[in-house]
C-alpha cells in the first residue's frame, strides 16, 4: 500500500464540468527521499522508509544524523514506512507525487486533528443540555445530567461520554478523490477536508486492494 508524506496547505474550491462548486484541500507533496530499506532477512518484513521536510543538522541528534548520512540524504523532519512499492528502491532515491498518485484515484489521508482543549459535553459529544430552565433549574443548561451510577454498579463505566480533551488525536479520512495532480508544483488536490491545521504534516496512502 504505497503512499507519500505531504503538508496541508489549506482549503479551496473548484468547479467541475457540470458547474458544481466542489470543496477541496490542497496538499503540498515535495519529493520524498528513501532513507531506509527494510528487508525480510534483516528486519522480518519488507518496507521503504521515506523522509519529508528539511531539518537543520544542528537540531538533529547524532543517532539520526548518522542514519541520514548512511542514506546519503540531508536530515528530514518526518519519516514514515510504506509497504507495497512495485518498483525497486535505493537509498537516496526521490519519489514524486506523480510517481504514486494520479487524478481520479481515491486515497486515505492521515493527520492529527486540531486540538480544542478541555471541552464540555455539549460541544464534545453534541449533548443538548438539561433543557428547561424552570422547576428549580439553576445554571444547568449545558450540564451532562445523570451518569447512571448508583449503589449498583457503584462506579462509573469506562468510556462514559463526559467532558474532557477534544481533538489532538490521529484521524484517518478515507476515500477522498484526487481531483488534480500538479507534478511540477509538487501539489495535489483532494476532494473534501483532511485533518489538521494549515501547514500540518499528513500521510497520503492508497487504499488497500
Amino acid at each position: 500500500m504505497p503512499g507519500l508524506i505531504g503538508r496541508k496547505i489549506g482549503m479551496t474550491s473548484i468547479f467541475n464540468d457540470a458547474g458544481k462548486n466542489i470543496p477541496c484541500t490542497v496538499i503540498e507533496v515535495e519529493p520524498n527521499v528513501v532513507t531506509q530499506l527494510r528487508t525480510e532477512e534483516k528486519d522480518g518484513y519488507t518496507a521503504v522508509q521515506l523522509g519529508y521536510g528539511d531539518k537543520k543538522e544542528s537540531r538533529t541528534n547524532k543517532a539520526m544524523t548518522g542514519h541520514f548520512k548512511k542514506a546519503g540524504v540531508t536530515p528530514r523532519r518526518k519519516m514514515v514506512e510504506f509497504a507495497g512499492f512495485a518498483n525497486e528502491m535505493n537509498l537516496g532515491d526521490q519519489v514524486k507525487v506523480d510517481d504514486v498518485f494520479a487524478e481520479g484515484q481515491y486515497v486515505s489521508v492521515i493527520g492529527t486533528s486540531k486540538g480544542r482543549g478541555f471541552q464540555g459535553v455539549v460541544r464534545r459529544h453534541g449533548f443538548s443540555g438539561v433543557g428547561q430552565a424552570t422547576h428549580g433549574q439553576h445554571n444547568r443548561g449545558r450540564a451532562p445530567g445523570s451518569i447512571g451510577a448508583a449503589s449498583t454498579p457503584a462506579r462509573v463505566y469506562k468510556g462514559m461520554r463526559m467532558a474532557g480533551q477534544m481533538g489532538n488525536v490521529r484521524v484517518t479520512v478515507e476515500n477522498l478523490e484526487v481531483l488534480k495532480v500538479l507534478s511540477e508544483e509538487g501539489l495535489m488536490v483532494v476532494k473534501g477536508a483532511v485533518p489538521g491545521h494549515k501547514g500540518a504534516t499528513v500521510i497520503i496512502r492508497k487504499p488497500q486492494a
